[in-house]
């Protein structure tokens, strides 16, 4: 099992999580590419602790929002989409480079991740930006979504993700920020469900019933309040049970 955490989501003196200490925890960091947070300074920063410790440098796309975090959706022209991930992977590649390692796969983020589940000519821009990158490498998503399935059908190597501290729908969606329980906080509960996903068993939707995700990558926030803490306990709990932890790549 892959476990995977958003990092680098600072901003010049404004900073957000502890990358430092996730670092030590995570297989894989997706690395905010200047876009919705991060500056040349913080790319640069995880990306060489990222190399020292072997943890696998993804890149983190999103709209351009700094303001709104990248949790608001842009109406955007799929081809100007298109570019602006295009940036983002090239800019975070010269620093992966740099630091001695490479960038590894793609994660959309916030806002974007969400639209690409169901937007297909959103989906279909950010597949043709991996498509013109780099046809080779992996992108993580949400099961059952418009942009994994497109990236599949493009021939892209999809990798299906599960949220550690995220409330689900009976669909398998993520239940929206906006609403109460949207976001979960009791570590242990936390760790418990981590294992169910990893081992294939069910976990319990927003509504009570059974839902199986079958992950190959699971994410733990890292501007969730004890991320940090959380992670650990995730970690500790899959070791225990004999779960291995590695980079899907």
């Amino acid at each position: 099992m892959d476990l995977n955490a958003d990092l680098g989501e600072g901003f010049g003196r404004w900073q957000l999580g502890d990358d430092d200490a996730l670092l030590d925890v995570v297989t894989s960091a997706n690395v905010a590419c200047g876009f919705h947070a991060g500056d040349a300074v913080t790319m640069r920063r995880v990306c060489e602790r990222a190399a020292e410790r072997g943890v696998a440098i993804g890149a983190q796309v999103g709209y351009r929002d700094l303001p709104g975090f990248g949790r608001r959706f842009i109406d955007m022209e799929p081809y100007a989409l298109t570019q602006d991930v295009l940036y983002q992977l090239g800019a975070l590649q010269a620093f992966a480079v740099v630091a001695g390692s490479r960038v590894r796969y793609l994660k959309p983020h916030g806002a974007l991740y969400n639209a690409i589940v169901t937007h297909e000519e959103q989906a279909a821009a950010v597949v043709q930006a991996v498509l013109e990158h780099d046809p080779a490498l992996p992108v993580l998503g949400l099961p059952g979504s418009a942009w994994l399935r497109q990236a599949d059908s493009a021939g892209l190597r999809v990798v299906r993700e599960a949220f550690a501290d995220r409330a689900y729908t009976p669909q398998g969606a993520l239940v929206s920020r906006r609403l109460p329980g949207a976001v979960l906080h009791d570590v242990e509960e936390i760790a418990r469900r981590c294992l169910a996903m990893a081992t294939g068993q069910p976990v319990a939707d927003v509504l009570g019933g059974e839902l199986h995700l079958s992950p190959e990558s699971i994410c733990v926030h890292g501007d969730t309040p004890d991320a940090v803490r959380i992670a650990r306990r995730v970690r500790a709990e899959l070791e225990q049970a004999g779960v291995p932890l590695t980079s899907f790549t």
